[in-house]
């Protein structure tokens, strides 16, 4: 397989990955900065959104900042997200990924976000401004 070369942004917003309980009603502080992800499971409803919005009783992990890959990207493609997770695993940066019909963020902890350029970039990606 060929080495895949990807364009990607920052976002400015700091996120926090929130976990409620599985039948729990999507709350609207969720859903009040410019990006959210609400995932529902059997077991949880996982909740990705800006930190300065979650209340301090809500289990969380914060200081996220997400990586966006500028897509669109074809459902075909083959690579794309290995190709953003794989150097940064190698460098051991953690990350927490969510994709969209268009395109996949890549979240990684805003204290090793420096570190996690400089890998993306080494590796042959390019970090461009966001609109």
């Amino acid at each position: 397989m060929s080495k895949v070369s990807v364009k990607f942004s920052v976002l400015a917003e700091a996120l926090a990955v929130c976990r409620l309980e599985a039948g729990a009603e999507v709350p609207g502080w969720a859903m009040r900065g410019p990006f959210f992800s609400v995932t529902r499971t059997a077991e949880e409803l996982s909740i990705v959104c800006s930190a300065a919005e979650v209340p301090q009783s809500i289990k969380s992990e914060v200081g996220w900042k997400a990586l966006k890959l500028e897509g669109p990207f074809d459902f075909g493609l083959v690579g794309i997200l290995a190709s953003i997770t794989e150097p940064l695993a190698q460098a051991g940066i953690s990350l927490f990924a969510l994709s969209t019909f268009d395109t996949d963020y890549v979240l990684v902890k805003e204290i090793h976000l420096s570190q996690a350029l400089a890998v993306l970039q080494d590796y042959g990606h390019q970090l461009v401004e966001n609109d």
